[in-house]
């Protein structure tokens, strides 16, 4: 390991992507603690420090922006609206026939998906900053994480005419559009993937803090076995991640000119996950949803709510309560098998096996095959939805058992990025390692 470590930086052309990737890291790190014009930057320091065991309604946003989210920075929303841009553009393949045909016209029909993915990234900047900054105004930005109130939580701006709030809206939009154009640059010139490396990063910063705070507040001995977890989980989230199903394909040969094509064997790998970490996603953004509706339906006088809304706030806002974590599972359930229909058409993959002559031992090509295909597929996606739901609910059932707070380290969403973006990024690594040496960086 050593040794292909210290190949990668003799080689001269990786070593200049990774300097350059770990450069692009660097000044996305920064710009999470830069904070936006106009904000309090002391007071929103000691609203995070009252607040840092506190769970709730913005928790998963900050998680995906490395804490910047709370801290009003200029990059404080983060990658989340280019991954909800990327997952609307996806879906509305399915809607909209002009966005199927531009996927499957290839490179030139998806870099037209890739621009309006771009323009609705900076749409929903728009719509999230302005949402940030009225709640951040409105002094509702910590209460809401179910944490104790301060005085200064109430005060985080400096200024709340309209011409300085526009000012904190575009500079958080121009962040936005900031942090997109470091992603594409980090795939162009650094080692790839640069989008899921600035998630990676994001989330990877948060694992001192959550740590530290588990080692005061529960002792060393829950740290330790916080710490023993963690390294199981991972284990056990890499080895389901690399688990798939290889379906056997043969090719017929075929005579094009006086050349003979095809006779070999290959295999379509379909992963145990293949919905990856969007259905934790979906689940948690639908679960705030009650919460945040009871928020904004507590009186503004001090007299008591409603009772469908105390039992909201006991029921759906902490995530310790086994109600909420079995709706959970059972979202992350549904949303995994609906994901998986819409990302793999095993209507399309007949095709393009019968058009290139290719079909699957013992099974008939064309409708034959997109039955097989869907079988397989459907009862692959069921282990693969009950994996993620019970790595999804080890934050919460941590929370519930050793108190720790919800952005638990090594569970839920945080985890599978992770361990995703880590995988695909030594695999590309190892890729150009492996274009210029015998050995690669796996073995």
């Amino acid at each position: 390991m050593f040794s292909a470590i210290a190949r990668i930086f003799k080689t001269r052309d990786l070593r200049r992507k990774i300097l350059f990737t770990l450069a692009i890291v660097a000044i996305f790190r920064l710009g999470s603690f830069i904070p936006a014009p106009f904000v309090d930057y002391g007071n929103v320091q000691e609203c995070i420090a009252a607040n840092s065991q506190a769970t709730g309604l913005y928790q998963l946003v900050n998680l995906f922006s490395g804490g910047a989210l709370l801290q009003l920075s200029i990059f404080a929303l983060g990658i989340m609206p280019y991954i909800t841009a990327s997952i609307i553009v996806q879906l509305l393949r399915v809607v909209i026939p002009h966005f199927e045909t531009l996927y499957k016209e290839g490179q030139q029909g998806q870099a037209k998906l890739t621009q309006y993915t771009r323009y609705l990234t900076i749409a929903l900047g728009v719509l999230q900053s302005t949402t940030l900054i009225t709640v951040a105004r409105s002094g509702a930005l910590f209460s809401s994480t179910g944490g104790p109130a301060l005085p200064q939580c109430q005060n985080l701006l400096t200024n709340d005419s309209w011409w300085s709030i526009a000012l904190m809206i575009i500079t958080m939009t121009a962040g936005t559009g900031l942090i997109m154009w470091l992603g594409e640059l980090i795939t162009e010139r650094g080692v790839g993937n640069g989008m899921s490396l600035l998630i990676f990063t994001s989330i990877a910063a948060t694992f001192p803090g959550a740590l530290g705070v588990i080692l005061e507040t529960q002792g060393a001995g829950t740290f330790i076995m916080v710490l023993i977890m963690g390294v199981v989980t991972m284990g056990l989230v890499v080895f389901v991640e690399q688990s798939q199903r290889r379906i056997p394909v043969q090719y017929a040969k075929r005579m094009v000119g006086r050349r003979m094509y095809g006779g070999q064997s290959t295999y379509i790998p379909i992963k145990v996950n293949m919905a990856g970490v969007v259905p934790v996603i979906f689940a948690s953004s639908l679960l705030y949803l009650p919460a945040l509706v009871a928020q904004f339906n507590l009186p503004a006088d001090g007299s008591a709510p409603a009772d469908w809304v105390l039992w909201v706030q006991a029921n759906f806002t902490t995530g310790d309560h086994p109600l909420y974590m079995l709706v959970f599972f059972l979202l992350i359930v549904g949303f995994t098998y609906f994901y998986v229909a819409i990302t793999f058409n095993p209507e399309d993959v007949a095709d393009n096996m019968k058009k290139y002559g290719g079909f699957i031992p013992g099974i008939r090509a064309g409708r034959p095959t997109a039955e097989y295909l869907d079988y397989v597929l459907t009862r692959i996606t069921f282990p693969g939805s009950l994996y993620l739901g019970l790595v999804a609910l080890i934050p919460l059932v941590a929370l519930a058992t050793v108190g720790a707070n919800q952005n638990f380290p090594f569970g839920g969403a945080s985890i599978l990025i992770i361990v995703g973006v880590g995988l695909e990024t030594v695999r590309q690594i190892d890729a150009q390692l492996q274009q210029r040496h015998y050995e690669g960086l796996i073995r």
